[in-house]
């Protein structure tokens, strides 16, 4: 068992915290939102405190799962953040999906303890069901501590390489991700207005060279207009910023990408900021 402190109680953070107490972990969770964090202690006998800095101190392991960039730094540099608490020796593993240079920059924070940056994909089914896919930076030292406790929620984590990469690696997913989608939009769109049954187009491209997770899981929702669920519009939208932020860093085009975003932003302007990310079919279906 492990003193464990996790910072960020949100659709994600919840039920992987849960599953590191279910793993017998000492968990004690911070939360900006004190009821959201009472809640989880009441579920899960767990402990709460009332600052990042009080949740991470004499910890063997801090886990984060925020909003973005400043919300990351806030509990972690800021007034009461949790890396200044934290024990030399002690392991900094952080799943929010940010940007590669505040990963870098966690990484340099401290010299005397271990951070990963560690983003997550398979969305909230996967950290309800212990199926996450997580994707990691830094060194094989941290890796080698984090990798038995994050096997209560991952399915799957690796190392791509040092401070950053796993930030790099998630930029990758989604970017793979919003093509497919869009893809199978237009797909579903053309299959819809040719007067096809969907299930039985689904059903037999399904098993051919077009099958993929997202057709497998969204395609049927999508011909029903269903989006009242997963990843929402908003929270892919600030990933494909990142994206398109560290594309222009590198000087390299990503078109199929930054149409996507655009497309994206027409549906948060039709009212769908929190609908699922298939509901790119809206664009022309409504």
């Amino acid at each position: 068992m492990s003193k464990i402190a996790f910072i960020g109680l949100g659709v994600m953070g919840y039920p992987m915290a849960g599953h590191l107490a279910a793993a017998g972990h000492d968990v004690t969770v911070y939360n900006r939102t004190a009821a959201k964090a009472d809640a989880w202690v009441a579920e899960y006998k767990g402990k709460s405190a009332a600052t990042p800095e009080l949740a991470a101190a004499g910890a063997d392991a801090v886990f984060t799962c925020v909003g973005n960039d400043d919300d990351l730094r806030e509990v972690t540099l800021g007034t009461d953040g949790a890396i200044a608490a934290m024990t030399p020796g002690a392991l900094y593993v952080d799943h929010t999906t940010v940007s590669a240079s505040i990963a870098r920059e966690l990484a340099a924070a401290r010299g005397d303890i271990l951070v990963l940056d560690a983003p997550v994909s398979g969305g909230q089914a996967g950290a309800v069901n212990g199926a996450l896919t997580i994707m990691c930076g830094g060194s094989a030292e941290a890796f080698a501590a984090a990798e038995p406790v994050m096997a209560a929620y991952a399915r799957r984590s690796g190392l791509m390489g040092p401070a950053g990469s796993g930030q790099l690696t998630k930029m990758v997913n989604q970017i793979a991700i919003a093509g497919v989608l869009e893809g199978l939009a237009e797909a579903m769109h053309f299959a819809l207005s040719a007067g096809l049954d969907a299930p039985a187009v689904i059903d037999v491209i399904g098993k051919g060279a077009a099958q993929s997770w997202q057709m497998d899981n969204r395609a049927g929702t999508m011909a029903k207009g269903e989006f009242d669920f997963g990843f929402a519009v908003d929270w892919m939208r600030k990933d494909l910023g990142l994206v398109l932020d560290e594309a222009k860093r590198l000087g390299i085009s990503l078109p199929t990408t930054a149409l996507v975003d655009q497309f994206y932003g027409d549906i948060q302007a039709m009212g769908g900021r929190r609908q699922d990310t298939s509901s790119l079919i809206r664009r022309f279906r409504g």
